[in-house]
């Protein structure tokens, strides 16, 4: 748990081992995490140190929040996919040619292969879905890339939307591909963004939370619920960037 306090108040009458006085918050994250990276939030505050330093701890706070949101969204968008690409292509259908996935699927599902033998996992459904980043389930929801072997491209709309993958936001109404792709491929972004530990805060994040909640719903109602009860984001999001304090 980390627990934000001014300088001043960490530092009040304390020196270190040499006498001299401690460096301030800001110099001990550039100097663990680098000015490259801290000059971003050093930017955003206007070179105040603490702000920046304040803000950091927000923007650390509210990815994990988002982190957390993105999982639920992602977990169920996969098991809703494989559910119905199982109907017309079986429990394997990455493994059938029928379901016309482009060059770029079929390698990222043979490094998901790989990956699970080098750790002594059978390749099964369950354990292939798990394996999948959320980036190529999304991208089954773009119009499709280069086929193997051939110069032709997949149609995604004609072997997995229209026959599959409409089915999976049951709650949406009606729905095309590309308003189905557009706004996860957004959270597919913010997602890689969290990950690198990159920052967020510039980001209109209200209304990526709004999306989230949007696209769950789409598929669960009740996961869109257990979301809202269960994150984090919608507090942080209230609070001043620069707080005081602030527990993450």
């Amino acid at each position: 748990m980390y627990e934000w306090r001014s300088v001043a108040a960490r530092h009040e009458g304390v020196k270190g081992a040499t006498g001299a006085a401690p460096r301030d918050e800001f110099d001990e994250l550039e100097a663990s995490f680098s000015s490259d990276r801290m000059g971003t939030y050093l930017a955003a505050a206007q070179g105040d140190r603490e702000r920046a330093a304040r803000l950091y701890a927000w923007n650390t706070a509210v990815s994990a929040a988002f982190y957390g949101s993105l999982q639920a969204l992602e977990v169920a968008l996969h098991n809703a996919m494989h559910v119905q690409l199982s109907n017309p292509y079986g429990e394997d259908w990455y493994d059938n040619a029928g379901a016309g996935l482009d060059r770029r699927s079929l390698e990222r599902i043979a490094d998901a292969k790989r990956e699970l033998r080098r750790r002594g996992y059978g390749v099964r459904p369950s354990r292939m879905l798990a394996e999948l980043s959320f980036g190529f389930w999304v991208s089954l929801l773009g119009s499709g890339g280069r086929l193997p072997s051939s110069r032709s491209r997949a149609s995604y709309e004609m072997t997995l939307w229209r026959p599959a993958l409409r089915k999976a936001f049951p709650h949406r109404g009606r729905l095309t591909r590309a308003q189905a792709h557009g706004p996860l491929d957004e959270l597919r972004k913010l997602q890689n963004r969290i990950a690198h530990h990159e920052p967020i805060f510039a980001n209109d994040l209200s209304k990526d939370y709004e999306r989230i909640l949007e696209l769950a719903g789409w598929i669960s109602p009740g996961t869109r619920g257990w979301i809202e009860r269960h994150s984090r984001a919608r507090y942080l999001l209230k609070m001043p960037r620069d707080a005081g304090t602030l527990r993450f």
